[in-house]
C-alpha cells in the first residue's frame, strides 16, 4: 500500500509540471487506481489489447466530467488567465479556484467521455482573483486597490485634499520629536498641530475580482463621499417631495438640502431629475490649528439725558472708536469645517473708545419727537402711496375703522385746517416742528383750529368723504423737512 501511496504521488508531480507556465495557480493532477482483477485470460487479451487515458475533471474537488484530453483544458484556463491578463495589465491574477485531473487507463474512452460538456462548464465556473490590498475600517474591507503603496497614496490624496504637503511633512516630523516645544504664533500666522482620520483605517492583503479593484482616485471618492456613484431620480406623476424622500431613506430636509433651489411648496414636474444620494464619508480628515488672528473690540456706547434739548433731538459728545485685540487660538477642521474654536490667549493692542450721545428730554407740547402713532383707530390700507389712476398718488388711504375718530400722529401746531376746494375735503395740516409735517383730508368735521398745539393720539377730526372721495376714508400724507415720504416708513400700527 505504501509502494502505491508513493507511485501516485510520483505521477500526480509529473502531470503537475506538464502544465505551462502561463497559468498561475496550478492545476492539480490526481491519480485514482481502479482494483481491476484479471485472470490468466484477462492478463493476456490486455497485453494484447490498446489502452488509452482518459481524464476525470474536478473543480474544487467536485467531479463535472471526464475528457480524453486534458491539454483542452489547460488551454481554456491559459486562455482566460490571458485574457484576464489582458484586462487587469497592472494587476497580480490567478484563477480563482482549482483544477484537478483524475487519469484512468480504459480499454475505450470515446463512450465515457463528455468533452463539450466539461469545456461548457468550466467557461461557467472559471473565476480569477486579484492580489489587491483593503483599506479596512471597523473591522470591515471598504475599498480594494492594486497594493499597499496604493493604499498608502490614497490615504495621502484624501488627507492633501485638507492640508499642504509642507503641512504633512510637519505633522509626520512632529510626530517623530512629539516632545518638541513651539514657539508661540506671530501676527497672521497659521501652524498646523495635527491631522488625523476619524476612524482608524488599516490595510490587509486579500484575493478579489479584479473588476472591485479601484483606482487611486476612485478609492478616495469613495471614502470621502460614502459612494462612487450618485444616484437621480425621476419624478413620476403625483409624486410629492415627502414620498420621494421616504422611498430614498432620506429625510425632507436632507432631500432639499441635495437640490439647490428646491424649497417644500415647489410644484414638482414630471421628468423633473431630482439628486437622491445623501453623501455619508466612510472617513474625514480631522485638522488642529493654532492661529493668531487680530480682531476688532466693540465700543460701549453710552446715553446722557439733556433736559434742555428737546426730546427726539440727539447729538455726538465723543465718537465712538473699536479697539484691538491679539488672539490665539486652536481651531479644529474636520473637512474643512471648523467644527471648534477655543481662545488660549488673548491681548489688548488699542482699547476702544466709547460712543457718548446727548439726548434731549424736554417735552413741548406742539414740538414732536418724530415717533407716529396710527391716526385712526384700526382699519386697513385701501390704497397705498404709488402711482393709481396715471398720477401720483402721494399718501395712503386708511378704511373701515372701529369708529371715524382721526388722530394727531404726534406732537405739534396746526397750520391748516379747512376746505381748499382742492380734491381734498376738510383736511387738516400739522407741523410737528421737528421736521416733520402730516395731512389728514377727505374729513367729515374738523375738531381743531389753527394755531393750536395738539398732542400725539388727541382726536382731530372725524372721517369722511368730503372732496374727490368715493367712500369713508382718510387719506393720510407725511412730509420730512418739505419732501413727501411713505406714510408707512413712519407710523406704527
Amino acid at each position: 500500500m505504501n509502494n502505491l501511496k508513493h507511485r501516485l504521488s510520483n505521477l500526480a508531480g509529473k502531470t503537475s509540471r506538464e502544465m505551462k507556465p502561463a497559468i498561475k495557480k496550478s492545476i492539480m493532477a490526481a491519480v485514482t487506481v481502479a482494483a481491476l482483477s484479471f485472470g490468466a485470460g484477462n492478463a493476456a487479451l490486455a497485453a494484447d489489447s490498446d489502452l488509452t487515458t482518459m481524464y476525470h475533471v474536478y473543480v474544487n474537488n467536485k467531479f463535472v466530467g471526464t475528457v480524453t484530453d486534458k491539454a483542452q483544458v489547460e488551454q481554456l484556463v491559459e486562455d482566460k488567465l490571458a485574457s484576464v491578463e489582458k484586462e487587469y495589465e497592472d494587476l497580480d491574477v490567478e484563477l480563482g479556484l482549482d483544477v484537478s485531473f483524475v487519469p484512468e487507463q480504459v480499454f475505450s474512452s470515446a463512450a465515457n467521455a463528455n468533452t463539450s460538456e466539461v469545456l461548457e462548464v468550466l467557461k461557467d465556473e472559471l473565476t480569477v482573483q486579484a492580489e489587491a490590498s483593503a483599506l479596512v475600517i471597523n473591522e470591515k474591507p471598504i475599498a480594494y486597490v492594486k497594493d499597499q503603496e496604493a493604499a498608502n497614496e490614497v490615504l495621502k490624496t484624501l488627507m492633501l485634499q485638507y492640508i499642504t504637503e509642507e503641512e504633512l511633512a510637519e505633522v509626520e516630523s512632529r510626530k517623530e520629536s512629539p516632545n518638541l516645544l513651539l514657539p508661540e504664533v506671530k501676527e497672521n500666522e497659521t501652524r498646523i498641530l495635527d491631522a488625523y482620520f476619524t476612524q482608524e483605517v488599516s490595510h490587509s492583503e486579500e484575493k478579489v475580482d479584479p473588476e472591485k479593484v479601484l483606482s487611486v482616485e476612485e478609492a478616495v471618492q469613495l471614502l470621502k463621499k460614502g459612494t462612487l456613484e450618485e444616484k437621480k431620480y425621476q419624478v413620476q406623476e403625483g409624486d410629492v417631495l415627502g414620498s420621494i424622500a421616504n422611498s430614498h431613506n432620506l429625510t425632507l430636509a436632507e432631500l432639499l438640502s441635495l437640490n439647490e433651489g428646491l424649497t417644500e411648496d415647489v410644484v414638482l414636474k414630471p421628468g423633473q431629475e431630482l439628486n437622491v444620494t445623501f453623501l455619508k464619508p466612510f472617513v474625514e480628515v480631522v485638522v488642529d490649528r493654532q492661529v493668531y488672528a487680530e480682531e476688532e473690540v466693540a465700543y460701549q456706547k453710552e446715553v446722557i439725558k439733556d433736559d434742555s434739548m428737546f426730546k427726539g433731538d440727539t447729538k455726538t459728545k465723543q465718537e465712538g472708536q473699536v479697539g484691538m485685540k491679539g488672539v490665539t487660538s486652536t481651531l479644529t477642521e474636520q473637512n474643512g469645517r471648523v467644527t471648534k474654536k477655543e481662545v488660549i490667549k488673548e491681548a489688548i493692542l488699542k482699547e476702544p473708545v466709547k460712543e457718548i450721545i446727548v439726548k434731549g428730554t424736554k417735552v413741548v407740547p406742539s414740538r414732536g419727537d418724530g415717533t407716529f402713532v396710527w391716526p385712526t383707530n384700526g382699519g386697513y390700507i385701501s390704497s397705498r402711496q404709488g402711482y393709481r389712476w396715471n398720477r401720483m398718488h402721494k399718501g395712503i388711504d386708511i378704511a373701515r375703522p372701529s369708529n371715524y375718530t382721526i388722530k394727531a400722529a404726534d406732537n405739534g401746531k396746526v397750520i391748516y385746517a379747512g376746505n381748499k376746494g382742492d380734491g381734498y375735503g376738510n383736511k387738516i395740516i400739522i407741523d410737528h416742528q421737528n421736521g416733520y409735517r402730516t395731512m389728514y383730508a377727505h374729513l367729515a368735521s374738523i375738531s381743531v383750529s389753527v394755531g393750536q398745539s395738539v398732542s400725539r393720539g388727541s382726536k382731530i377730526g372725524v372721517m369722511g368723504r368730503t372732496g374727490n372721495s368715493t367712500g369713508i376714508h382718510l387719506h393720510f400724507e407725511v412730509f420730512q423737512n418739505g419732501r413727501n415720504i411713505d406714510p408707512l416708513s413712519k407710523v406704527n400700527r
